[in-house]
């Protein structure tokens, strides 16, 4: 649970940082509701996989690279397959470009804090 907890301090943490500078430079409140919904859809894997790597890594610590590669395929399933249904079907998000970059950025951003806490799973030999 504290991986947890430090996967959203960290995510909400870089979204203010990267997302309020954006809004003053001339991204208007486009920038935070792109950006809102970039952390939303790509949080919501990260915390998925990185709770599934914590439990399975308990119990059979030799299956952490088929972890971490099928939690990769699986995030990359539900971000591209949930943005995809919002551009198509909120006309506000249909041919914004600056959605997607948004998207790219924080999945790049919640998959290297996933990876970073997802590292310090790994058990330890005694």
């Amino acid at each position: 649970m504290r991986r947890v907890l430090l996967l959203i301090a960290g995510s909400l943490a870089l979204w203010l940082f990267v997302a309020l500078p954006a809004r003053m430079l001339g991204g208007g409140d486009a920038a935070i509701i792109f950006s809102g919904t970039a952390l939303l859809i790509c949080f919501v894997p990260a915390v998925g996989t990185l709770l599934w790597a914590s439990r399975g890594l308990q119990k059979h610590p030799e299956q952490q690279l088929m972890m971490i590669l099928g939690g990769t395929g699986l995030r990359v399933f539900f971000v591209l397959g949930v943005a995809l249904l919002i551009s198509l079907a909120v006309p506000y998000y249909q041919g914004q470009t600056t959605f997607w970059i948004w998207l790219l950025v924080f999945y790049l951003i919640t998959l290297a804090l996933e990876m970073g806490l997802m590292l310090t799973l790994r058990p330890t030999k005694a």
